[in-house]
């Protein structure tokens, strides 16, 4: 029988691990706060992704991040609920992957990591990590995320970093993502890499590819 090259099982967070809001809609909604938006606010977009990946690689602090997102919106939502929206935006952790995550770690020949866009605030939130042994992100055995390494995904200068920190590298790591761009970076830096529909059964769909890759 042949025997797999992998030993790290590595997962994104969001859309993996927990359900994460996929708009500024459905963030109203899970704050619990009055969705406004406007033409004004939607010219705001290419400022707030710069602000959100500056946030995310760890460049501007969570007050900052609040103030000047709300800055890009013309007035239109105060600084006060881009937090609770932020707040809100992880909403639960996916059914499964908490055991499956623990099973991975009895596997003499295998460790599990973890590489997420990220930000403090969400990091240190109860969902995000709730300790290990607590929540599927707090089982897994090598985190890391965005805004500590100082980088951020599809940028090939992440997975190196993580492959720095964790001692595994190229066909070792098999990589499970929701968004197509960071799994063609994955499979660019050697990696195994395979989609997951954020919609889905994530848990059943991370292990029939384990099965595939004779993990499982």
């Amino acid at each position: 029988m042949k025997t797999s090259p992998i030993r790290m099982v590595c997962f994104d967070a969001g859309g993996v691990l927990v359900r994460i809001c996929r708009s500024w809609q459905e963030g109203c909604e899970a704050a619990g706060i009055e969705y406004r938006w406007s033409d004004a606010a939607q010219a705001g977009e290419p400022e707030r992704q710069m602000l959100s990946d500056a946030y995310q690689r760890g460049e501007i602090s969570c007050e900052v991040f609040f103030e000047q997102m709300a800055e890009t919106t013309s007035g239109l939502v105060a600084a006060d609920d881009i937090r609770a929206v932020h707040d809100a935006w992880i909403l639960d952790e996916y059914p499964g992957v908490r055991d499956l995550i623990c099973r991975l770690n009895h596997v003499p020949s295998l460790t599990t990591g973890l590489l997420s866009n990220t930000s403090a605030r969400h990091w240190e939130g109860g969902l995000m990590w709730g300790g290990r042994g607590v929540s599927a992100v707090g089982s897994v055995a090598h985190p890391h995320a965005s805004h500590l390494l100082g980088m951020l995904k599809p940028g090939q200068d992440i997975y190196r970093a993580f492959e720095q920190q964790t001692g595994f590298t190229g066909s070792e790591i098999l990589f499970f993502d929701d968004l197509p761009d960071n799994i063609e970076a994955a499979r660019a830096a050697g990696w195994h890499a395979e989609v997951i529909d954020y919609a889905g059964d994530t848990a059943a769909q991370t292990g029939r590819h384990l099965v595939e890759s004779g993990v499982g």
